[in-house]
């Protein structure tokens, strides 16, 4: 199977190598990337953001800077804010609403797409593991065998508390979920148009 034949493979969530030399590329530049964004200090609203659409490999430009940090913050308003550390696999397969918020320690393995409704928070130590692995060991052959995965999808303004653990699935709009594996366990009532 040649190698884009293999990444069209994990996205769709079958079987697929993920130790060939493009998809190791990609994690290894993606952890760069997420060591660089993790040990940034204290650095502006903007310089953080700019880190995270590293990750995730956002080109879109940001606004013009403002000199009022008033209006500074206003323009930056809608991206989401991302509380150091983070760790992910890809990070080309998550994309996070609006004014979403994630809690330090989150990890996100994106085998396949992970997205992050607006406005939903996260606790601390969120863990999102939308890849999985063959039970058969003669199949999952270690690092030699195949490996597949499926889409996670949190809706927006949800709330996950800390610890929680969601595997391949939904979350939908408007819920809490806590545990491990994640569970939601009700509707969030709200005077919002949903």
């Amino acid at each position: 199977m040649d190698l884009q034949e293999n990444r069209e493979r994990m996205r769709r969530g079958e079987l697929y190598h993920a130790f060939v030399s493009d998809l190791t590329a990609d994690r290894m530049r993606c952890a760069s990337a997420c060591r660089r964004f993790n040990n940034a200090g204290d650095v502006s609203r903007r310089q953080s953001i700019e880190l995270w659409k590293d990750i995730v490999g956002d080109t879109t430009p940001l606004p013009p800077p403002s000199q009022d940090p008033a209006e500074e913050d206003k323009l930056l308003q809608k991206y989401p804010w991302i509380e150091p550390p983070i760790r992910m696999d890809y990070g080309y397969n998550v994309k996070v609403g609006e004014g979403a918020f994630i809690n330090f320690d989150c990890v996100i393995i994106d085998t396949c797409l992970v997205t992050i409704g607006a406005r939903t928070l996260f606790g601390p130590k969120v863990s999102l593991y939308s890849g999985t692995h063959p039970l058969d060991p003669a199949v999952r052959n270690g690092t030699e065998g195949p490996e597949s995965g499926k889409e996670i999808h949190i809706g927006e303004d949800c709330w996950l508390a800390g610890n929680v653990t969601v595997l391949p699935g939904d979350v939908p709009a408007f819920h809490l979920a806590v545990g491990n594996p994640a569970r939601v366990i009700r509707k969030i009532e709200t005077s919002m148009k949903e």
